[in-house]
């Protein structure tokens, strides 16, 4: 008896961190990534660069949650699946620069859509950069253990909103080199597939190309977490 109500005295405050959490809407107008956290969230990343083609710099910044909680992440899209995972969550903000009051304004912000330090496997956090370059905003992450996974998504400011224009899923075997590499193109609506050796890249791997047959564009604030988008059957970005 005793030990029952240790364990519940123990688990008690996970239970209502997870329960009580929200995330919080981040300030819609902002000077810098210095005041948009909330309380109890750190910035992890910063970067700058013009997206929406003023010749002004905008801002993309990605926060963390500074304690762990129980939280449902999507596997899936259309028919939804959640697996809970005990972790910190991430936003992705991006804010637009006002050309005349140089106020940075909000533009989109997505509560899950960046991967969780835990989510890399034995290689750690899987996030590996973000950067703003020719207009888009690009993120990237890695992980994986044996068989190592690699993403890379390329989006573009349009209609007033981030839709995602190009993107790269590589899988590969660290010791055997046995890869298989996805590359999206969503302007040219064409998919190209390589499959080969990773140690003899373009020597004899084999290449594939099929178009890409899909609705809208995919919003950034709408992308749920990475592998949710099943643009082909059994094709999941």
């Amino acid at each position: 008896m005793r030990l029952l109500v240790f364990l519940t005295l123990l688990l008690f405050p996970l239970f209502v961190i997870s329960q009580d959490f929200r995330f919080p809407k981040l300030p819609e107008y902002a000077s810098g990534y210095e005041k948009i956290a909330p309380k109890n969230w750190n910035v992890i990343d910063t970067v700058y660069g013009d997206l929406n083609k003023d010749n002004n710099a905008d801002m993309a910044v990605i926060l963390e949650y500074d304690s762990f909680i129980s939280e449902n992440r999507a596997y899936g899209y259309n028919d939804v699946e959640l697996i809970t995972e005990y972790q910190k969550p991430r936003i992705l903000a991006v804010y637009l620069r006002d050309k005349f009051s140089q106020k940075l304004h909000l533009a989109v912000q997505n509560n899950s859509f960046v991967l969780r330090a835990k989510e890399g496997g034995i290689m750690g956090d899987p996030f590996r950069r973000m950067e703003i370059d020719d207009n888009t905003l690009i993120l990237a992450f890695e992980g994986g253990n044996e068989w190592r996974w690699k993403l890379n998504y390329t989006f573009k400011y349009q209609n007033k909103d981030l839709i995602l224009t190009y993107a790269n899923s590589t899988y590969y075997n660290v010791i055997s080199g046995e890869m298989t590499d996805h590359i999206y193109d969503f302007l040219d609506r064409k998919l190209t597939l390589v499959n080969g050796n990773i140690f003899s890249r373009n020597i004899k791997n084999k290449v594939d190309e099929e178009t890409l047959i899909f609705g809208q564009p995919r919003k950034l604030s709408e992308f749920k977490k990475p592998w949710t988008w099943e643009i082909l059957n059994n094709n999941f970005l």
